[in-house]
């Protein structure tokens, strides 16, 4: 499958979902290396001005996600379980999330993934499985 047009397809369908309104942007997609970026606004954070754990949470599992989908174009998945670790608070500004896919069988991958500042602070850690549906 032309990925290009796989991407194009799947920004589409994302218009109006949940990733548009985290305010997601894919800079590179394959399993092996997955990167969405972030700008964490004030609507991101908590009452106490750090980017809130369900946002970390969410870009880790979008990541991982669309790492898993990069490998299985034609098929649709679905996180199964999903670890988080919260390692450092971070604040407003740009956010990079890098997943890649560690392991798979014939129904499922076990991905991690990481979100990080601009300055390269390391704020969480990550590991999901995900299920081949169909």
């Amino acid at each position: 499958m032309d990925m290009s047009l796989w991407m194009k397809k799947l920004e589409e369908r994302a218009q109006g979902t949940f990733w548009e309104l985290l305010g997601c942007k894919a800079e590179a997609v394959s399993p092996e290396r997955t990167v969405i970026a972030l700008v964490a606004e004030k609507r991101h954070l908590n009452a106490m001005g750090i980017v809130h754990g369900g946002v970390l949470a969410s870009l880790l599992d979008n990541a991982m996600g669309l790492a898993v989908m990069s490998a299985y174009p034609d098929k649709r998945t679905v996180t199964t379980n999903l670890n988080v670790h919260f390692v450092a608070s971070l604040g407003p500004g740009p956010l990079r999330t890098t997943a890649k896919v560690l392991h798979e069988t014939r129904t499922t991958l076990t991905v991690e993934a990481s979100v990080e500042d601009a300055s390269g602070k390391l704020g969480t850690i990550g590991t999901g499985s995900f299920r081949l549906l169909d």
